[in-house]
């Protein structure tokens, strides 16, 4: 009789040994995420750190293909000029098939960057025929080649020339150098150096030229570089006809000061590109304004985080003071892996980070609240026992919840680009974070704490003893929320209607992403007036130009495309009104590049929305992933439509809120259809629709809480973090309100709808009683109670 203690120490002991593993797992991970965070900085990107950014698209020409391989040959010589440019930390990749990015940190100057990359520097070497015979050729641009090869270009001085066909072109020339001649008083002068078989032909080509008399055009020698003559120097007397210059090096002089030496050296050194480049995108960004957003962002993760953590040691006690922790850990763990995998930190990449703190919470907060149900379920409740049987209970939830916010990530990894690439990175790394940081740390702490003594005779502080105020007053009134659910499915729909007629009556105002066009934003000494500026734009030859206050006192200009010269124009005109001005941003998007990335977040949206329907209907059924979906086409309708009342710009980061709104939703989704398929099997004859409104009260505490910690993170995002980040928070606060009602009275009534279309139960139903409680299923008269509270009140 006494042998029935043994299976409960054996219990014991397993419970024991699970925890240590779990405990010795925390310390692994988080030595690991120390000794990474110590050694290893996370790279800024050039929105934190300040520079410029250039997207370059390699164009086929009639005899080279544009295609990787050409590209990459690309990527190799525009490396080698970047180098000689001195930039610190330079980044050069390429993206796709025929896209290079270069990023240039601390660079302020993107014109100077861009002339030296994008030129395609063909350089070749001509024997000079003589003046031309029409000097109009060269003055109107008629240089092309003539079928042997000939061609007329002005040279310095501007006089024609007419050229023979190519003898040396930059394929032959070995390095280039820029020296300051003292000996002679040449001044600067660029030495190149030519290749064995360069050496000789060099050799021809200036004993050819000996052979006419001093002064004589033709005893000249004319380098070309890009279709313009930069030095045709006359052979010097002491070279014989015929002999030429020897030795395998020359020298070009002209009025050159040290930086038109250098650059020239570095052009020819550089080699030719082996296929011409166009760019189509470029941001600059001030080193101030990144400073200022990395000030902004670490105070809207602190204030953030301590409100969220104050909330939940409110509302938890014991076990949120050590989810606390727990947070603290995952963010960490989250820094340790942007450092590890060598992630860009970037703006959005940095609310990503704080965001999915929030979302660190919902796990705590799931975990939590089935500790609670689980506790009051028990004659002689254990804390420990009830807090294992949370995470149990919760696991589902958990993972199925963040699988389809990692499935917003990915999509935003895939298909954005620049800084709201960094956002899909940050949020991936940070949700798996928040799974290791609730299931296992927080796990480990709680049951740790719950296993003491002290704790055990005081059961109150662990926060989980009681079922607290908002499950409470649910209990109390116990309300059918689903009785009608074609009334809420109405109000959803009128709802989305209003919110979605903004698109029809104000349109959308699409952000030069989507657009083309370029931004530039100034700081100025004094403010200035939009309407003034404008005015100002107009009369300078942009009437088209769209501007509008940023920001303390600083000035956004959205225009067309501009070239460098027309951008410098409407910087002198900001300049005449405030005074001082400086240019702390700078974007420039091509046509045809914002063609394709208004082209991919359709493409995004429509696979965000048909990722999370695939998913849903695996792990659940697809009339739960039909409903789910369908409430987060209306969230979309709604957060869109919204947007364009209030006349906001739809750009980059707008789409990573959205695909984030996206997966935010389908969380609450997830949980509470989670729950209706936990009551299915526990209750198979209950009415489907008694059945999801108790998932919906057993699961709204849940809600109401991690809404509470992501409108905390939110605020503080949209008080103190930059003014793009404004939008982001605005558009994810939006979201999260219209998700977590959409989860509930529109998800949760169109599943119904569609329950009862499938099953023929609706006239059942309208004749089944009112009421409280009221539910008959099959051909008994019985009432079914739907959950514990119900049987509860049927005793």
């Amino acid at each position: 009789m006494k042998r029935s203690r043994p299976p409960s120490r054996t219990r014991s002991r397993s419970r024991s040994r699970s925890l240590n593993v779990r405990a010795l797992l925390a310390l692994a991970v988080m030595a690991a995420s120390v000794a990474i965070a110590l050694t290893m900085p996370v790279r800024l990107g050039l929105d934190l750190r300040g520079g410029t950014q250039i997207v370059l698209e390699t164009k086929s020409t009639e005899t080279t293909k544009a295609d990787r391989e050409a590209t990459d040959r690309t990527v190799e010589v525009l490396r080698g000029r970047i180098d000689a440019l001195g930039v610190a930390e330079p980044t050069i990749v390429r993206s796709g098939e025929n896209r290079v990015v270069v990023e240039l940190p601390g660079v302020q100057d993107p014109k100077k960057a861009a002339d030296v990359l994008g030129r395609t520097a063909q350089l070749t070497v001509h024997s000079v025929l003589g003046p031309a015979e029409n000097p109009a050729d060269a003055a109107d641009g008629k240089t092309e080649a003539a079928e042997d090869g000939e061609r007329v270009l002005p040279d310095e001085s501007g006089q024609s020339l007419r050229l023979k066909a190519a003898t040396l072109t930059g394929q032959d020339v070995k390095g280039a150098d820029a020296r300051f001649d003292q000996q002679n008083g040449a001044g600067w002068t660029v030495t190149v150096d030519f290749k064995d078989s360069g050496s000789d032909r060099w050799a021809q080509v200036t004993g050819e030229a000996a052979c006419n008399p001093a002064g004589d055009p033709k005893r000249r020698v004319a380098i070309v570089l890009d279709d313009k003559i930069i030095s045709s120097p006359q052979v010097d007397p002491s070279v014989s006809c015929g002999a030429g210059i020897t030795g395998g090096s020359t020298q070009i002089t002209g009025s050159f000061d040290d930086a038109e030496a250098r650059e020239l050296a570095l052009l020819i050194k550089g080699g030719a590109l082996p296929v011409p480049v166009e760019t189509i995108e470029q941001r600059t960004i001030g080193a101030t304004l990144g400073d200022e957003a990395i000030n902004a962002g670490a105070w809207a993760a602190v204030i953030g985080t301590a409100l969220t953590a104050l909330f939940i040691i409110v509302v938890y006690r014991l076990m949120g003071a050590l989810a606390t922790v727990a947070l603290l850990c995952y963010g960490l763990i989250s820094y340790a892996a942007l450092a590890a995998v060598g992630a860009t930190l970037t703006l959005p990449g940095l609310a990503g980070f704080v965001l999915a703190i929030g979302m660190a919470v919902d796990a705590n907060v799931l975990v939590f609240e089935r500790a609670r149900e689980e506790q009051a379920a028990r004659t002689r409740p254990s804390t420990r026992s009830a807090l294992t049987a949370g995470f149990r209970s919760a696991f589902s939830a958990i993972a199925d919840s963040n699988i389809t916010t990692l499935i917003a990530a990915a999509l935003l990894f895939f298909l954005a680009s620049g800084p709201v690439k960094g956002f899909g990175v940050t949020l991936g790394i940070g949700v798996l974070a928040s799974m290791v940081s609730a299931l296992v740390i927080t796990r480990v702490l709680a049951e740790f704490a719950a296993s003491r003594p002290a704790v055990f005779r005081r059961p109150g502080i662990t926060g989980i003893s009681t079922t607290g105020p908002v499950r409470d007053a649910l209990l109390r009134r116990n309300p059918f929320l689903m009785s009608r659910p074609r009334r809420w499915l109405a109000a959803s729909l009128i709802v989305m209607v209003v919110a979605g007629s903004g698109i029809l009556v104000r349109g959308l105002n699409f952000g030069i992403e989507f657009t083309g066009g370029r931004l530039i934003e100034y700081s100025t000494a004094n403010q200035v007036d939009p309407d003034r500026a404008r005015d100002a734009l107009a009369d300078a030859g942009f009437p088209r130009a769209v501007v509008q206050s940023s920001g303390d006192g600083d000035l956004t200009v959205r225009t067309e495309e501009l070239t460098d010269a027309e951008a410098a124009t409407v910087t002198e005109a900001v300049a005449e009104l405030g005074g001082e001005t400086e240019k702390v941003r700078d974007e420039l998007i091509g046509p045809s590049l914002g063609e394709e990335l208004r082209r991919d977040a359709l493409i995004a949206l429509g696979l965000a929305l048909a990722a999370q329907l695939a998913y849903l209907a695996v792990r659940f059924r697809l009339l739960f992933g039909t409903a789910a979906v369908s409430a987060l086409a209306h969230d979309v309708v709604i957060l869109v439509g919204v947007f364009a009342w209030l006349g906001k710009p739809i750009d980059g980061v707008f789409l990573a809120a959205l695909l984030t709104v996206i997966g935010y939703s389908v969380n609450d989704s997830v949980v509470l259809f989670d729950r209706v398929r936990e009551l299915l099997g526990k209750e198979r004859k209950a009415p489907f629709d008694r059945l999801t409104n108790d998932a919906i009260l057993q699961t709204l505490p849940r809600t109401v809480n991690t809404g509470m910690g992501a409108v905390l993170i939110l605020a503080s995002l949209a008080v103190l973090a930059d003014d793009s980040l404004t939008d982001f928070a605005l558009a994810l606060l939006i979201g999260v309100g219209v998700g977590t009602y959409s989860s509930v009275f529109t998800a949760s009534p169109l599943a119904i709808e569609l329950h009862d279309r499938g099953t023929g139960s609706r006239s059942e139903r309208r004749t089944g009683g009112k009421g409280r409680g009221a539910g008959r299923t099959g051909k008994t008269d019985k009432q079914v109670p739907a959950s514990r509270t119900e049987r509860q009140e049927a005793l």
